[in-house]
């Protein structure tokens, strides 16, 4: 099973909010998910980007691909580093 990390779209027509998940390859982009890792909110003055980090460096260690959305969240929000770190050691 090949795991990504990817945005799932959630809100009202015309206010996007997104979740930031760990999912199947192959199911759907609104479909079935195995881990809430976070969520990105890009209507909000400043985008508010939450992720729990610790959880993405698992997903990351364990061979998910992150889409490329989702890698420039994860930079900004520090998991990546941490993941380049782990590797690095």
């Amino acid at each position: 099973m090949a795991v990504k990390l990817r945005l799932v779209r959630m809100g009202k027509k015309k206010q996007p909010t997104y979740r930031i998940i760990a999912a199947d390859s192959r199911s759907p982009r609104d479909g079935r998910f195995i881990e809430i890792l976070g969520h990105y909110d890009p209507k909000q003055e400043q985008s508010k980007v939450v992720v729990n980090n610790e959880a993405a460096v698992k997903w990351l260690r364990q061979g998910a691909q992150p889409t490329d959305t989702v890698g420039k969240l994860l930079k900004i929000s520090g998991a990546w580093d941490q993941f380049k770190a782990k590797a690095a050691e």
